[in-house]
Order: C-alpha cells, then structure tokens, then sequence
C-alpha cells in the first residue's frame, strides 16, 4: 500500500539520517522512513562505515549511557554527572545575545571530524546527490563540509547546545527545523540565518495524527478527556472549546471510547446496570530512556499502583524499550507485585523499528504519560499530560522549561505516593486540563510541514492551533 503522505510523490527520495544516541533521534526520522533513499541510515553503524569509525561512534554512545545513568550511582555519581553536565551545559538564553562564537565542545567535536567521525555517512550519501534530512548534528556538519547541498537538521529539543551549528554558521548550508520558538531563538544567537531556520514543530508520526485534518488525533483526545475528566469538571468549564476544535469527535463519546480501544483495556459493567456504558480504564505509561535511565523509578510505580491495579482502577504500561534488562526488570517487579494481572503491561521491542512501530501503538490509548523530559514531550500537542520525571542533562532542563509554560505537564510528585496525588489530581480535572493546553499549544503538524520545506522550500505558517 502507498503511503498517503507520498501517494502523489513516488520519485520522491532523500538521504534521512539518524543516530543510535538515545531514542530521541531516531523517533524524529522515523516518521519519514517511507522517503528515505534505501532506508533510514544510522550514523555510526551503516555498511560505509569503517572499524575505526565504529569506535568512535562507540566512545560517543558509551559517554552519553554514562552521562544518562551517572545520577543514579552511588556516593560520586552525583559529583561525576554534574562535571559531564558542564561540558554540555546550555547558558539561558536571556538577555538575547551574540553566541556565535565557537566553544570548547565545538572545537573538541572537529577535532573527531578531522580523525574520521561521520566519514561512513559521507561515503553513503556521495552515491547519489540527494537532499539531506537528519536528526543529529554530526551527519549535518559532515555533509556541510564536504560542500553537499540542500542540508535538513531536525532540533530534537526546546533548546540546544552551540556543537549542533557550525563553527562559521554564517559560511554553513545547514538548515533547521525547530520543535518550538525557543529553539529558534537560540539558533539565531549561534549566528544561524534566519532564512535557515524553519519553526516546524517535532515531527510527530502520521500514524498519531491521521493526515493534515487531525482526524486520528482529534478521535483519541476525546475519549482520553473523558477518561481523564470523570466528574465532568473540566467539560462543565470547556465543553464548547472542546465541540469547536474536535468537532464530531465528540458526539457518542461513550459508545467510540468502547468500540476503538483494545478489549484489555475496558472496564466491563455488570449486565444488570445496561444503562451505563463502559469506559476505558484510566491507563499511565511510564517510560525509560535508551540508556535504561530511571529504571528504579518505574519499579517505584508498581508498588505505588499495586492496589489501583489489582482493583481494576487503572492500567499501567511500562514500557521498557528496546533493553531487555531493562525489560527483565519491570517483568520481574510485575509477578511479584501482581501477578499475571493484565492491567500491568510491559512493552518490549527487540529492533527499534518494532519499538516506534509499538510506542505509538499503545500512545493512542495512553491517557498520562510518565517520562523524564525527552523529546517524548513534544507528545504533548497530542493532547497527553506529561508527569516530568527529573531531567538528565541541560537539553532536558529545557525542555521540562518549555513543557511548564506551555502548561502541559507537571513535576512529579512524590512517585512512592502516587496512587494517591494522582487520582485526587484526575478527580479535580488537573490532567484533562493539561491535556488541553498541550493540544492548543503545542505544535503537531512537524512532519507535514517539514515535508512541504522538503518539496517547495516552505510552509504555511499559522498561529490556528490545528494548523501549526
């Protein structure tokens, strides 16, 4: 079956280019597998490239495990991690000024160009001369200096560190999608054009959205304001803001919040109360990053929800990735906790493709969304509240920054508590409310735009929240 987003673009091709740098950027080039030349390259680990390469790339993933995990090691991991978190340290971006000059990460980073780093993707992309679109800086400045051209670099955080922009930014053909207008900004202050820089939005995989219309997306957010929304609080103060964004979504709630969830996530009313319709169970996901940071933090939740499980109260998912110790871990912690109960599920992928292809599988269903944050905030212009785990690196910071203004997410609260903050939080409409403003707020259509850059050279902007 051809793809709806390239059914009138059959001879459409690009280079698309990720990295095995946590999951964050290879979830951004996932949405545009179906246009890649071949296949999405990784960088780092492709058949162009070389042994040596592969070290290098190796040093580059062990420091980022390392830096994600260092938090959680007894006595000097505190005192280790916060010397790495200086080498990658973001300034604020307040007053707004001139940060083009090259830093020391800028200098360190040409230093492993110069000794090979990114050499495979430039063996790859020389065979046929095609558009660049990556999800990470190194593959960008590799291409950028070996004169290729049009260079697509998609930003995969509200803000980022000066490594991702050239040393002469002003010399540089690399363009960039930003997620948010803070990321735009901070491009700018690094000297970057601002005809180089397109305000996009994360690119979101078609599959969450159901086209330019929002027709899939407008279906799942209104049965998860429902779910979220039990003593109608919200609706009672938004009900018509809701009717007027999502339209015909929301007429027989009841009966489609039945008819398009999985059977294993419904509660079931006794056949002697006909006249209430069932309704999805209130389902949290708990993720970890691709390091395996956080582990202990999901094991937390387990005992936290034991008795909102085992009641039939809630789901929770953990969703483990694509670790298996990780995996082991969370399997473990549910047979000892609650058996085989199946309102505590553990999502497992043994290849990153299976691993995309399942999270945005279970999202759809996902009512709150537990994570530390990652790229995976952006999911808030799904309309999913986020409960922000703490953050691991300046990049991170930012983005909870970003998640808190936008008013989509919260701290969280003591997790050894939270089958109790949580559901005096739902009682109260809190949740539906995020959910909310995530969708009004946020960016959702990433993907399309970026593919209307990729083809015409722009995109519509609009400040409509179903059009941006």
């Amino acid at each position: 079956m051809t793809n709806p987003l390239i059914e009138d673009q059959l001879n459409e091709h690009y280079w698309v280019i990720g990295a095995e740098m946590g999951y964050g950027h290879q979830r951004a080039v996932n949405p545009f597998k179906s246009v890649a030349e071949g296949n999405i390259i990784m960088a780092g680990n492709n058949e162009h490239t070389s042994a040596f390469e592969k070290r290098l790339w190796r040093r580059y993933l062990r420091l980022y495990e390392l830096f994600s995990r260092m938090k959680s090691f007894p006595v000097l991991g505190k005192s280790i991690f916060g010397m790495l978190d200086k080498l990658l340290h973001i300034p604020s971006l307040y007053p707004i000024r001139n940060l083009s000059a090259a830093t020391f990460q800028v200098d360190a980073l040409r230093s492993q160009l110069r000794k090979g780093l990114g050499q495979g993707v430039l063996k790859a992309i020389s065979t046929k001369w095609l558009p660049v679109l990556t999800s990470f800086y190194v593959p960008a400045l590799v291409a950028d200096s070996a004169g290729h051209e049009p260079i697509y670099c998609i930003v995969c955080d509200a803000d980022l560190n000066r490594v991702w922009v050239a040393k002469e930014p002003w010399d540089s053909r690399i363009n960039y999608f930003a997620p948010c207008g803070k990321a735009a900004l901070r491009l700018q202050s690094y000297g970057v054009p601002q005809e180089r820089i397109f305000l996009t939005g994360f690119p979101l995989h078609d599959d969450l959205l159901g086209g330019r219309e929002l027709k899939t997306l407008k279906h799942d957010l209104a049965i998860r304001l429902d779910v979220l929304d039990p003593n109608r609080r919200f609706h009672l103060a938004h009900g018509h803001s809701v009717q007027h964004f999502l339209g015909d979504s929301v007429q027989h709630l009841s009966a489609d919040s039945v008819r398009h969830v999985p059977a294993d996530s419904v509660r079931h009313v006794p056949a002697d109360n006909v006249d209430e319709k069932p309704k999805r169970l209130l389902t949290v996901a708990f993720t970890v990053g691709g390091a395996g940071a956080q582990l202990e933090l999901g094991l937390a939740l387990v005992k936290s929800f034991k008795k909102r499980i085992l009641n039939g109260e809630m789901r929770l998912l953990l969703i483990a990735g694509t670790r298996p110790d990780v995996r082991d871990a969370f399997q473990a912690a549910k047979i000892a906790a609650v058996g085989d109960h199946e309102n505590l599920e553990v999502l497992f992928a043994s290849n990153a493709d299976d691993y995309y292809t399942l999270f945005d599988r279970a999202i759809r269903n996902t009512d709150i969304l537990w994570t530390k944050p990652s790229e995976l905030s952006f999911y808030c212009g799904l309309g999913l509240p986020i409960i922000i785990a703490p953050p691991i690196g300046s990049q991170e910071k930012f983005n909870r920054k970003w998640l808190l203004e936008v008013g989509a997410g919260m701290r969280q609260e003591n997790p050894d508590h939270a089958g109790e903050w949580l559901f005096d939080m739902l009682d109260n409409g809190k949740f539906a409310d995020m959910a909310w403003l995530g969708f009004l707020r946020a960016r959702k259509l990433g993907l399309y735009h970026i593919l209307d850059v990729l083809r015409t050279g722009q995109f519509l902007r609009s400040d409509h929240p179903l059009q941006r």
